[in-house]
């Protein structure tokens, strides 16, 4: 094919004009390199020059290289300067031009994907059978007193468990541990701890409680016919700590119901025990309910000293209803309040206020925890509430108020509970990037954990600030890695990871919840795909996390979408699973899934490998 040598000589001008772009990037970068661990320089370098890269539109020059058969620059992310100088190369002999003058890249075309892969290793460990990328598992709390939780986990295939600060505490965060340290014993594998803190979480604040009622009502068909009755477990109310060991000691232990078994249903006074131990099978207990209905219970079961129930219509009971069984009488002792919560419109008007006291549910107002809200949010603002379930704009802002009108709820109508989560993406909140909590937990992680998570992350101050922590505490050795969960981390990210990488073990968490939340769901997808490309520059691996495979956890059978989802996610160098009662079939799923997309994916790069599916 016949090539026109003005055409070839105008697209070598242009690759010149952005080399040149890009060393000049290198070099106004040069004290964020120099920061940089030693072992990260290179990286530094490769970032820079990949960030200059894309202020630049290259679509023409790429269309331009591509129909001269050469690389297109589309896969530059590990060796930038490298790929751009073996294109110039390439360019300038095709065109029958002297060499360009070629400047030794920071990382070539093997060091580069080499310096990603031994960091992924590093930070997470390494990953198990035919894929590259690993799994992460959250623990929940029965991982503490359940060791079989843990095996079944690092026995699924999860190669890093993360344990989340924002519950339970540091007795039962050792014992998970040592159950996960027994467990890759037993399989005889290393598995990688990270431990997330919960940084400053935006919440709504606390709304008073309702009634004290308990409703109990039977499973019926669409005829209203009766298929299921209702259960219920009376129990005595222990009214002090002297009654309880009184009556510990005459009585044995009531067995612990199942987290799904019956309701609970308290009857007053130690006394009552003997009108509990009177019920036998079969016996009934009388009542009227709040609604002043004639209801029978009828005793089916003995666990222990309390008793089950059923019945076969619907029941409201409140404290102080009395139950009757032959001749004795007792009464329904203290019950849980109901929660109560704020029935939201679009067009409502909504108020936040400093205060955490408990508002009543038709106060129009509610608390919010952090009070930097009311310094650093202003008019016209975005505001979400519960995930996004709620939307409004901030219309008046003052130190006492922060006034919302709600422009969207899912459905048309929302009902917003204490301690939903707060986003507001327009704001640039000035918050600490660790709590006295956080600082608290600190020592713990360092003794006990293989990485730290930091949530939150909206700017190189906050990675910064845990380093210097760190390194107080000896921590130097300790995994990084840095949750974008806001889009002013987004925003910050370069700057981010320049911070981060004078750390020598980091990585990347792509939270896509809140930042879904905050950037919007059409966004997400390329947020997330620039968050991939930015980090792989860096060489810094990315966790990719939040509902990873979620139905499949949560229910045992997994959506269509989210398999595709799960199949995207083996670009990331880990994925992370959320805890669910089938989590352990999700950790197989996943395992099957990521190890099937290796042969065919890698990062940007698709794998042309022998396809079998087609053969006679």
């Amino acid at each position: 094919m016949q090539r026109d040598p003005a055409h070839l000589t105008a697209v070598a001008a242009r690759l010149d004009a952005l080399h040149d772009d890009l060393l000049r990037a290198t070099g106004h970068a040069g004290a964020a390199v120099a920061d940089a661990h030693p072992d990260n320089r290179g990286s530094a370098q490769n970032l820079a020059q990949y960030v200059e890269l894309r202020q630049h539109d290259i679509r023409p020059l790429q269309e331009s290289l591509a129909e001269l058969g050469l690389s297109s620059l589309g896969r530059t992310e590990p060796h930038v300067l490298a790929t751009l100088e073996a294109v110039r190369v390439a360019l300038a002999r095709l065109a029958g031009l002297p060499d360009p003058v070629v400047v030794d890249p920071p990382v070539d075309f093997v060091t580069g994907p080499e310096l990603l892969a031994q960091n992924a290793d590093d930070l997470l460990g390494t990953a198990r059978n035919r894929r590259r990328t690993r799994i992460m598992v959250t623990l929940p709390t029965e991982a503490a007193t359940d060791p079989g939780l843990a095996d079944r986990v690092v026995a699924a295939g999860a190669e890093v468990v993360r344990i989340n600060c924002a519950h339970d505490g540091p007795e039962a965060w050792s014992a998970m541990i040592r159950n996960v340290r027994r467990a890759e014993r037993a399989h005889g594998r290393r598995v990688a701890v990270t431990m997330d803190l919960a940084g400053p979480k935006l919440r709504t604040g606390p709304i008073q409680p309702g009634p004290q009622v308990l409703k109990v009502r039977p499973v019926r068909d669409a005829l209203g016919r009766t298929v299921e009755p209702a259960r219920l477990r009376l129990t005595a109310e222990i009214p002090d700590a002297a009654a309880a060991a009184s009556a510990t000691a005459t009585e044995p232990a009531a067995e612990e119901p199942a987290a799904d078994g019956p309701a609970r249903l308290p009857v007053v006074a130690v006394a009552d025990q003997a009108w509990l131990r009177g019920l036998a099978e079969g016996d009934a207990v009388r009542l009227r309910d709040a609604r002043g209905r004639r209801r029978r219970l009828r005793v089916v079961g003995v666990a222990g000293p309390d008793r089950i129930v059923e019945v076969d219509r619907t029941v409201y009971f409140t404290p102080g209803i009395r139950l009757r069984s032959g001749g004795e009488t007792t009464r329904v002792g203290a019950l849980p309040a109901t929660e109560q919560r704020l029935l939201l419109h679009p067009g409502d008007v909504l108020t936040l206020v400093p205060s955490l006291e408990p508002v009543p549910v038709d106060a129009g107002r509610i608390g919010c925890t952090l009070p930097q809200v009311f310094r650093d949010a202003a008019h016209g603002h975005r505001i979400m509430f519960d995930d996004g379930k709620v939307s409004g704009r901030i219309e008046h802002v003052s130190p006492g108020a922060v006034r919302v009108r709600i422009t969207e709820a899912d459905g048309g109508a929302v009902k917003l509970g204490a301690a939903k989560g707060i986003n507001l993406p327009d704001t640039d909140l000035r918050l600490p990037a660790l709590t006295d909590a956080d600082l608290s937990y600190l020592p713990f992680v360092v003794e006990h954990a293989d990485a730290v998570s930091l949530s939150f992350v909206r700017g190189a101050d906050d990675v910064l600030l845990l380093q210097r922590h760190l390194t107080d505490l000896g921590g130097n050795e300790l995994g990084l890695i840095l949750k974008i969960e806001t889009v002013a981390g987004f925003e910050r990210l370069p700057d981010i990871l320049f911070a981060a990488m004078r750390w020598p073990r980091v990585g990347v968490m792509i939270a896509r919840g809140d930042l879904a939340v905050e950037a919007g769901y059409r966004r997400l997808a390329e947020l997330q795909e620039e968050m991939l490309w930015l980090c792989e520059a860096a060489h810094v691996p990315v966790i990719w996390a939040t509902q990873v495979l979620d139905t499949l956890a949560r229910t045992g059978r997994p959506s269509r979408a989210e398999v595709t989802d799960a199949a995207m996610s083996g670009r990331a160098e880990c994925v992370m699973l959320n805890k669910g009662p089938w989590v352990g079939a999700a950790v197989e799923a996943l395992d099957d899934i990521l190890g099937r997309m290796d042969d065919h994916q890698r990062k940007k790069q698709s794998l042309l490998r022998r396809l079998t599916s087609w053969e006679a």
